[in-house]
């Protein structure tokens, strides 16, 4: 498998928090990359966090959701839609399907849904499809300086 440092890797180190790299073997078929990864490593899907890149108005900001779960774009006001794939690789520096919320190219305005409190982990993309950091939700919310709120 390729190698496990990323920018989001890099991002944790840095930062001096406790994490954990854990890595799949990823399926180019696999519908949602966030659910893959809780399959894979047989994790609760509640863990695993999908990141997604949202156009609200002219600004993009990071939502950063439960796989399991649906973004509810109306929490986040209106004109609110889904960042064109291109445009959020472009911004993060990160490949669809391995967007991860840490070690961003530009640092975006960042939510993270409520119920990431609720777990004593979790698991976001380590910057590329087929890897996955866990580290404490608070460590989350701190290195990313998100706003903790229901987004689903």
């Amino acid at each position: 498998m390729a190698a496990r440092e990323t920018p989001a890797t890099r991002a944790a180190r840095a930062a001096g928090v406790d994490f954990t790299v854990h890595e799949y073997q990823h399926d180019e078929r696999a519908d949602s990359y966030a659910l893959e990864a809780a399959t894979e490593l047989g994790l609760d899907p509640e863990r695993v966090f999908k990141t997604l890149v949202v156009s609200v108005g002219d600004r993009l900001v990071v939502c950063v959701v439960p796989a399991a779960h649906q973004l509810d774009l109306r929490a986040l006001g209106k004109r609110v839609a889904l960042a064109p794939t291109q445009r959020a690789e472009s911004v993060t520096g990160y490949v669809a399907g391995g967007i991860s919320p840490l070690g961003q190219r530009r640092r975006l305005d960042t939510f993270v849904d409520e119920t990431a409190l609720e777990q004593p982990t979790v698991f976001v993309s380590a910057g590329r499809r087929g890897l996955e950091i866990e580290l404490a939700p608070a460590d989350l919310v701190a290195l990313t300086g998100a706003e903790v709120r229901r987004v689903t």
